[in-house]
């Protein structure tokens, strides 16, 4: 299969890379507004620089779509009118009401699936398994802070990732959010039914965080979405009392987890819904979704301090 992908930034540059190493790609092209930055990433990666868009979409089944976020419509709506199958870095679009408009264009017979990449992260579906009945949920992702320039806020930019996890993961039910915050750090208390979820999302961190905790009446679930770890403490029989102080000693179990690299499972994914002409595991209405609560939690950053 001859594959393409349009912009060679972090991600894209990413997605060269493991394009470079799938065995289902024949021909791996690349462009970007900067050549020199083209011809440097396809010479890494023995790939062919194409000369514009149209030339790229001509030579290839597939594309991914790196661009940065406010040119997602203008340049997803150019690949679809040739009907390529395309897999679009998240968010689906720089604003909800251009998600929904391009999802009305979208031809029945094309594959276009969105890159919401923690969904492949392997402990997601461990803990979709072991959860029960969440009395409570929190959410974690913080960064240091990165000279990548982004047009989104933090929400839109990382919060988004475990927004994506809870409503299409962990619950069905509809979301209510009380949000605080700025574009860099924001926190967003959500309501799923009658879980408590809380998430908080910063470009301004010491430390890198990408968490999980969970909190049912039998166990607390917490998961490492970077070491891809997952641990749950059950609570013991018995308590005992040493020195007039309670003493609780958890039973701590490691789940067996399968480590993999998320992207390589959601570009081999993507590859075979374009040769099986199936779904991909987000859908465009989904990443639509996802964008719709982001731009909830935003409007209370922006409007409610």
């Amino acid at each position: 299969m001859d594959v393409g992908v349009i912009g060679t930034g972090m991600m894209g540059r990413n997605h060269v890379r493991v394009y470079s190493e799938l065995k289902p790609v024949s021909s791996l092209y690349i462009y970007d507004v900067n050549p020199k930055q083209a011809a440097l990433i396809a010479e890494q990666h023995e790939a062919e620089v194409a000369l514009s868009i149209p030339d790229l979409l001509k030579k290839v089944d597939a594309v991914s779509l790196c661009v940065p976020t406010p040119l997602h419509y203008k340049t997803a709506c150019e690949i679809i009118k040739t009907g390529t199958h395309t897999l679009i870095e998240k968010p689906i679009c720089f604003t909800a009401s251009e998600g929904h408009e391009l999802v009305r264009k979208i031809p029945e017979d094309m594959v276009l699936g969105v890159g919401h990449i923690e969904r492949f992260n392997p402990i997601v579906p461990e803990i979709s398994r072991i959860i029960s009945n969440p009395l409570y949920v929190e959410f974690k992702r913080h960064n240091p802070t990165s000279s990548r320039i982004t047009a989104s806020s933090v929400v839109e930019d990382l919060m988004i990732h475990d927004i994506d996890i809870v409503l299409h993961s962990l619950f069905n039910d509809p979301i209510d959010v009380f949000a605080r915050g700025t574009v860099d750090v924001a926190m967003a208390l959500c309501q799923c039914g009658r879980t408590p979820v809380y998430l908080s999302a910063s470009r301004k961190a010491s430390k890198k965080i990408r968490m999980i905790h969970i909190e049912q009446e039998d166990m607390t679930i917490e998961g490492d979405f970077m070491t891809q770890e997952v641990y749950i403490y059950r609570k013991p029989d018995l308590y005992s009392v040493e020195n007039e102080r309670y003493v609780q000693e958890n039973i701590v179990e490691k789940v067996q987890v399968t480590k993999k690299e998320p992207l390589r499972d959601e570009l081999l994914a993507f590859l075979s819904a374009v040769r099986k002409g199936g779904g991909f595991l987000i859908s465009p209405a989904e990443a639509v979704q996802n964008l719709e609560v982001c731009e909830s939690i935003v409007r209370e950053l922006t409007y409610g301090n």
